[in-house]
């Protein structure tokens, strides 16, 4: 059912022909159909010609950060397993789990008594091969005495010379054999491969180290490294970074520790990888942090942050904005108040707001809310506020 007022004037008229008492009964009803159209007819034109009132905000440049978050993964720059190069039983710890080492300082001690032993029998070998080499020289001038008074045959010269020869090569693989059994002698001694923190000692004393067995590793720390994967967009933003003048000596990367706080150091990264992944169509990085106090440890965990500044940026708050078919759009109040639908290209987004890109002006006014009640060429009632 339908609910008109009926205005004064109509009224008037619809009293003045029931006052007639010639006036026909159908027409009395066109009369009054008349009046309820007009009525409805005027309040339909008022309610499109209503102006709404519309919250709007002026578009303004701002100097910013855009700072970008990425999970990482610290690493010591180097990592060293330390593992048993020969069997034996764990004689003696010289260090404890934690402790800080330096270079060539022993760490570890196998029982060694086999080995030694191996060292005295290819010592003794060598005695004989070097006696026997020995013996052969002297036999090789003997036979070279007699082939030169003719009293033996020049046969018995190059037979004696080759005994020489083989006895040169038992020499040679004596010595090798020596040199292999004070190799494995000096690999009972376990000693640190550069300065570095010792991790935990699953073996304890008396434990027996086959050839292999992990028996701790080895960390250095005083830098370290932070791997993070970024996307194809934000390495090629990362590249126009380094083609600018400063940014090649400055160090950009922030490290966010697991308790929230931001890392004493900046980083600077050093290296990309060569290939996407082509599974996610991320790319590697890796920034390297200085380490002097020892706080960040090996598979440490916290985020990196990436700063990108931003001079004269274009802000627009996103929830002044609405999509349609993959496109951007606001709502701008031009000089008569009269709103117009309106594209632009986001460079980037903060929190709350959208970088403009390209589109928008410095000091145009759009619509800041209310967006899904405005129309193409609606007059508004703007209401002013200040940008946020």
């Amino acid at each position: 059912m339908v609910i008109c007022s009926v205005p004064h004037g109509m009224l008037c008229i619809l009293l003045f022909y029931l006052l007639n008492a010639t006036m026909q009964p159908g027409n009395l009803v066109i009369i009054l159909f008349a009046a309820m159209a007009m009525s409805c007819s005027n309040k339909k034109n008022t309610k499109e010609t209503a102006v709404i009132n519309v919250s709007t905000v002026a578009i303004q440049k701002k100097d910013l950060n855009l700072d970008d978050i990425y999970v990482a993964d610290i690493q010591a720059v180097r990592n060293v397993e330390i593992r048993s190069s020969v069997q034996g039983y764990v004689e003696t710890i010289y260090v404890d789990e934690g402790q800080h080492v330096k270079e060539g300082q022993l760490l570890f001690k196998l029982r060694d008594n086999e080995y030694r032993n191996e060292v005295l029998k290819a010592q003794a070998q060598l005695n004989v091969a070097r006696a026997d080499k020995l013996q052969a020289e002297v036999e090789l001038e003997r036979v070279k005495g007699l082939v030169d008074k003719k009293i033996v045959a020049p046969t018995e010269q190059a037979l004696a010379t080759s005994k020489v020869k083989v006895a040169n090569s038992r020499v040679e693989e004596a010595l090798s054999n020596l040199e292999i059994a004070n190799h494995r002698l000096s690999y009972t001694s376990i000693r640190a491969p550069f300065d570095g923190f010792i991790d935990r000692i699953p073996l304890k004393k008396g434990s027996l180290a086959s050839e292999g067995t992990l028996i701790s590793s080895i960390s250095d720390i005083n830098s370290v490294y932070a791997y993070f994967n970024i996307s194809e967009n934000e390495y090629l933003k990362y590249r126009r970074m380094l083609a600018t003048d400063t940014a090649t000596s400055q160090e950009i990367a922030s490290l966010i520790l697991s308790d929230g706080k931001e890392y004493d150091h900046k980083g600077k990264i050093e290296t990309v990888t060569s290939e996407f992944e082509e599974n996610t169509g991320s790319i590697a990085i890796r920034a390297r942090f200085p380490n002097p106090a020892h706080l960040l440890r090996h598979h440490a965990t916290g985020k990196i942050k990436l700063s990108d500044h931003h001079t004269g940026a274009l802000l627009v708050p996103q929830r002044s904005t609405f999509e349609i078919q993959d496109k951007t759009y606001v709502f701008v109040v031009d000089k008569n108040n009269v709103v117009h639908m309106r594209h632009f290209t986001p460079a980037g987004r903060t929190d709350h707001n959208y970088i403009v890109g390209s589109g928008l002006s410095e000091g145009e006014v759009i619509a800041w809310e209310g967006i899904q009640f405005l129309k193409e060429g609606m007059k508004v009632n703007p209401q002013q506020r200040k940008a946020e």
